[in-house]
């Protein structure tokens, strides 16, 4: 198979795909003919083919996909002009802490943000597909450990944690270091949420003085 065949075949699975493609599932269209360097070159060379139009192809966590370019998205946001979903500000800094301190349990979160959690924050992220139970911490009442997912590295565009924008003081409590939500915030919009209103942080009741972060 010539390249430019190989190239064809790659361009329209990928286009035609709903979901990402892994590299694995890339070199299944060829029946494992093509090896994993050729494949990731046609890609870069499919990359530099659409580098003037209006879709471009990303590497995100789940593997390979094409999407509209964001200067694009106010004009095709025209045809589904419903509003995306509006996700409160104890919502944003509650992932923040997961997606940069993770595993965390709701104790950990509980005692960072220096607020009660409700369950409905963490089943709305759960819903989302953002955030997972990992495991649970080895201690009293074995609490669960939150991760976030390879979705919410796909919603944000990303392939992997370590491209997470770096906070200056990471040790520094979420609800005094606006870095740790607002750090997340163009990429819950890149995702198709609105940013929150301005107002207060907390969500329910202070933790108490006593409720010490678990370990």
């Amino acid at each position: 198979m010539n390249t430019t065949d190989a190239r064809r075949i790659l361009e329209t699975a990928l286009l035609c795909a709903a979901q990402p493609l892994s590299l694995r599932e890339l070199t299944a269209l060829f029946d494992g003919a093509l090896a994993p360097d050729t494949l990731r070159r046609l890609l870069a060379d499919l990359q530099l083919a659409w580098a003037d139009r209006g879709l471009e192809l990303v590497c995100v966590a789940s593997g390979w996909r094409f999407q509209s370019r964001p200067q694009l998205r106010p004009f095709l946001d025209r045809l589904h002009p419903e509003k995306p979903p509006r996700y409160s500000r104890a919502v944003l800094e509650t992932l923040a802490i997961i997606a940069y301190r993770q595993p965390v349990t709701r104790g950990d979160m509980e005692a960072i943000r220096g607020v009660t959690i409700g369950s409905q924050i963490l089943k709305q992220l759960e819903d989302r597909g953002w955030i997972e139970v990992i495991g649970h911490r080895e201690t009293v009442g074995r609490p669960a450990l939150y991760a976030t997912t390879r979705q919410f590295l796909d919603d944000l565009g990303l392939t992997s944690l370590d491209q997470l924008p770096l906070l200056e003081d990471t040790d520094a409590p979420a609800r005094d270091d606006a870095g740790l939500e607002l750090a997340l915030l163009d990429g819950a919009e890149h995702a198709g949420a609105e940013r929150p209103a301005d107002g207060p942080a907390h969500d329910e009741a202070p933790v108490a003085a006593t409720n010490e972060r678990q370990s």
